[in-house]
């Protein structure tokens, strides 16, 4: 990734980071389908179930002193993995915080209050949501520094890197100033620079639109941003901005309505079978900052198609182009879940695409939730897999690192016997370490193995 903004890193280690475990072999976990890396193995600590040889270490936990003076935040969700300086790496990591977590927030009654802060109470306390940063070491295995990096927002979810070093936290959230003791409007894309250190100046991206946010993506190849809503009868959005790496400077918002398909959810018909897929056209939505929160009624108005709950989305690369990835948390027949796949115009966003659109396919979805729970966060792996986070808080409370193959095959990865999902996964730049949240109390996970040792049966 590309810095705008350097800074140097202190070397000394947090006392609270690295504790190394492994996947023991004593109990194998049934697997919901035949490839993968092997039979899920029983963590004695009880915290994650691995294939054999694949081990994990907890590099950061909810209460722990930061290098600021405050301590890490509860409800860690949507994170981001950046190339750092000497073998550095630096998360981005948002936590999912609404005004009435202040007492699991970093920002607590008897703390310092930050100066820059999006959002406050009548009484100056700044709002918890917010993200924080660590720099991790992956030759010590120590985090050797964290700090609150953007506060006074209101339940950042998910977000996306970008192709120029930044982190785009998004809120989950359509409060309204005057309401419930803030002050401003919420429902925004915030950037944060990974390298900068200490607080971020908290700009809302307006023109990226107002609503119930939950991730954003860039294509490097464009510069368009990509975005998703968690509604039942939420949209696919995409930002052209004015000029390419500048958010800040503006841009048109608009939402897919594919060709044929107003409905993708599948819940009382097919409208997008899986495996099935339909042109895409893309229609103009106004008033972006949106007061009324209503963005997809007017998007559905013009013909956009329905989501259920668009949640964690992710730019690949193919030999065809570039391909985006989302999951929708209750779509499909059952409800338990799909993933999307849209392939970009040949012309994304120019006068060109109408002739030549681009195409979204209907990729995985759920028919059993033995094998897909409930979808949310996902990344794509170095050998070309997804690798998604279950949220599900139904019985059991298991949830799942799923993989998902180039052919659509699930397989398991991971499991958590606590009642939390997981979230924000990300792999470091080099692609041998997995990062993944367990939400709450947060814990945030570095997974290593061999990634080459998957099999197809």
């Amino acid at each position: 990734m590309i810095d705008r903004r350097g800074f140097g890193f202190g070397l000394v280690s947090l006392a609270f980071a690295g504790l190394a475990l492994r996947a023991g072999a004593q109990t194998a976990v049934p697997m919901a389908s035949v490839p993968g890396y092997g039979p899920l193995q029983r963590d004695p600590a009880g915290m994650l179930d691995l294939p054999d040889g694949f081990t994990y270490r907890i590099i950061s936990q909810f209460e722990q002193p930061m290098s600021d003076g405050l301590v890490v935040p509860d409800r860690a969700d949507g994170m981001g993995a950046f190339k750092g300086r000497n073998g550095r790496i630096i998360l981005v990591r948002n936590h999912e915080m609404q005004v009435k977590h202040t007492a699991t927030s970093a920002v607590r009654e008897g703390s310092k209050q930050p100066k820059k802060a999006f959002d406050r109470t009548p009484d100056g306390a700044a709002l918890p949501g917010g993200t924080t940063t660590l720099v991790y070491d992956p030759a010590r295995g120590v985090v050797e520094s964290q700090w609150l990096s953007l506060a006074g927002t209101i339940r950042n979810c998910s977000g996306g890197v970008t192709p120029w070093g930044s982190w785009l936290s998004c809120e989950e959230d359509v409060s309204r100033a005057g309401k419930g003791g803030i002050t401003q409007d919420h429902g925004y894309v915030f950037e944060v620079l990974a390298r900068q250190r200490g607080l971020t100046k908290p700009v809302p991206l307006k023109a990226m639109g107002r609503f119930n946010h939950e991730a954003t993506v860039v294509d490097p190849a464009t510069g368009i941003a990509y975005l998703t809503e968690d509604r039942d009868d939420g949209l696919l959005y995409r930002f052209l901005p004015n000029r390419k790496g500048q958010l800040a400077k503006g841009g048109r918002l608009q939402a897919i309505a594919l060709i044929g398909v107003s409905d993708s959810r599948n819940w009382n018909s097919a409208g997008l079978p899986p495996g099935k897929s339909a042109l895409a056209r893309w229609v103009d939505l106004d008033q972006p900052e949106s007061p009324d929160d209503d963005l997809r009624q007017r998007g559905a108005a013009k013909g956009a198609t329905l989501f259920a709950r668009g949640e964690g989305l992710h730019m690949g690369v193919s030999s065809g182009g570039s391909e985006l990835f989302f999951c929708c948390t209750s779509g499909g027949s059952i409800k338990h879940g799909q993933v999307m796949r849209y392939r970009p115009s040949r012309f994304e966003g120019q006068p060109g695409e109408a002739g030549e659109p681009g195409m979204l396919a209907n990729f995985v979805e759920s028919t059993d939730p033995a094998s897909l729970n409930f979808c949310d966060n996902l990344t794509v792996a170095p050998n070309g897999h997804l690798i998604l986070c279950e949220d599900q808080y139904t019985d059991p409370a298991d949830n799942h690192l799923r993989g998902v193959t180039p052919a659509g095959r699930i397989y398991d990865f991971a499991r958590t016997p606590w009642q939390t999902e997981f979230a924000g996964a990300c792999f470091s730049p080099d692609g041998k370490i997995l990062f993944v949240n367990l939400y709450s109390p947060t814990r945030t996970l570095a997974i290593t193995g061999d990634w080459g040792a998957f099999r197809n049966s």
